[in-house]
């Protein structure tokens, strides 16, 4: 019996070691981004960390205004208020005020603006990334 365990164990791995072998080691690079140096977008958006699937955006004191015109984006949209006040319009007629300490999703596809109502700042997650490929500037929002 003990040696039918030990071949068993053997041949596990060997099978183990040749997954290791062939399986890609997975991104454990950390970034860092300062928010002081960090991009713009056309939009007045400044760019934060961004990874291979979701990346953060800031809106910082964006001043109010009325809406601009309807837009679907090719990403989702999670968002935080940090400070200021805001309609978000979703399609179909739905309107959610955002204020600070709310957070918000926007589904992807969905047809939405915003009416910035005090100077606005908040922070977004995007996924896919925003910027990539051009999603972000294809059309304003």
């Amino acid at each position: 019996m003990e040696e039918r365990v030990t071949k068993v164990t053997r041949s596990l791995l060997v099978h183990f070691a040749s997954y290791i072998k062939e399986k890609p080691m997975s991104d454990t690079t950390v970034t860092k981004i300062d928010s002081a140096h960090s991009p713009h977008g056309e939009m007045g958006q400044k760019y934060l960390a961004s990874g291979k699937t979701v990346a953060m955006r800031l809106w910082e004191e964006t001043p109010a205004g009325e809406p601009k015109p309807p837009a679907a984006r090719e990403y989702e949209t999670v968002g935080y208020v940090i400070s200021g006040r805001a309609e978000l319009h979703l399609e179909h007629g739905q309107m959610v005020v955002l204020e600070p300490g709310n957070s918000w999703t926007v589904p992807q596809g969905a047809s939405h603006t915003y009416k910035i109502l005090e100077p606005f700042t908040a922070v977004e997650a995007t996924s896919p990334p925003a910027q990539v490929h051009g999603r972000d500037e294809s059309q304003p929002e």
